[in-house]
């Protein structure tokens, strides 16, 4: 076999890749040099947009008045049979608080319930529903996620799945100078659920019957999924195990100083595993209800920005060196030989 024969065959096999300035790495690239001066002028433009935000949004949280009163220790016997007066359907479960306005409180004020120690991302509990049910009458037996919630008597639960039925159930009326505060509990759940998740067509069935234990509130058999926003606003699950869910809106301003009664019916067993329920009522602003959290975050970020920014300043004031200095290369600075 001539040389030339093997020349050409070794040429056809050959895995070089066609030259191109992509596989070459040849395209045109940014490669920006971070100068002492480019860094500094960074970290203070950080530090000016940060310091600021956080300042605002400190402000803002500040501005918003929140009253929070826990109740289930109050409202239950303390003589360490609280389980079963809970559990108890005869027991007298209405208790009486009073809460004292500390600052005026502008309208719209929102009325949540706050619950702690209760886990809803537990991934079974999450998982215990079906969506096709809650938006289609003829999926009304697709159920099999919803164990051991799903039917009673060969019949399926609607809505069927554990996170329906431990619908919270306790309940609030608030009134002032003997004089009743209307809460609001029309459009508290989001436009996208009473739209898109659960049906207007879609009716309660077989729910809290037939069980034998009743997890929590009962549903109105006369009115669609739809309508129901105490549901919808309980079944989008919190992620963390203290968590607050909107019950109404006060649509009335209240004075400083001005004292509410609210007579609750205590229903919701929080007591089998120590949680913890507390009446919440606040305004709102431009960044929703109290969290100092975000304020004070932007501007720890932002003084940490400008700290860094005057600490390179002084070193390249004071210690400046030339960019790029070979000199200053380990292996330049403690040479072997």
């Amino acid at each position: 076999m001539s040389s030339e024969d093997e020349s050409h065959r070794s040429s056809k096999i050959s895995k070089r890749p066609r030259y191109s300035r992509f596989t070459q790495q040849e395209l045109p690239a940014c490669k920006p040099i971070l100068t002492p001066g480019w860094v500094i002028s960074i970290l203070i433009s950080i530090a000016l947009v940060f310091i600021p935000i956080g300042l605002l949004s400190f402000s803002a949280s500040e501005s918003v008045v929140e009253v929070v009163d826990r109740y289930d220790d109050a409202c239950a016997p303390s003589n360490g049979e609280r389980v079963s007066f809970i559990q108890n359907s005869e027991s007298n479960k209405t208790c009486i608080r009073t809460l004292l306005v500390p600052k005026k409180m502008k309208s719209p004020i929102y009325v949540y319930y706050q619950l702690d120690n209760f886990y809803q991302n537990h991934r079974r509990y999450v998982k215990s529903r079906s969506d096709h049910q809650l938006w289609s009458p003829k999926d009304e037996f697709y159920t099999k996620l919803c164990e051991p919630e799903a039917g009673t008597d060969n019949k399926p639960i609607v809505p069927c799945g554990l996170i329906a039925w431990s619908l919270f159930n306790d309940t609030y009326k608030l009134s002032r100078n003997d004089a009743a505060l209307d809460i609001n509990k029309k459009d508290i759940a989001w436009r996208s659920d009473r739209t898109k998740k659960f049906g207007p067509d879609v009716y309660p069935k077989n729910f809290q019957n037939g069980s034998s234990f009743i997890g929590g509130a009962k549903l109105d058999e006369t009115k669609p999924l739809s309508e129901q926003e105490d549901l919808m606003v309980w079944m989008r699950t919190a992620a963390l195990p203290t968590f607050r869910k909107l019950y109404g809106r006060i649509e009335t301003d209240l004075e400083a100083n001005e004292k509410i009664t609210v007579t609750i019916q205590n229903n919701y067993n929080t007591y089998s595993f120590d949680g913890k329920k507390k009446l919440v009522i606040s305004t709102a602003t431009w960044i929703g209800g109290k969290n100092d959290f975000l304020g004070r975050m932007y501007m720890v970020v932002g003084g940490a920005s400008l700290l860094l920014a005057l600490l390179f300043s002084l070193l390249y004031i004071f210690k400046p060196r030339p960019l790029g200095d070979p000199t200053y290369l380990s292996w330049n600075r403690n040479p072997t030989f």
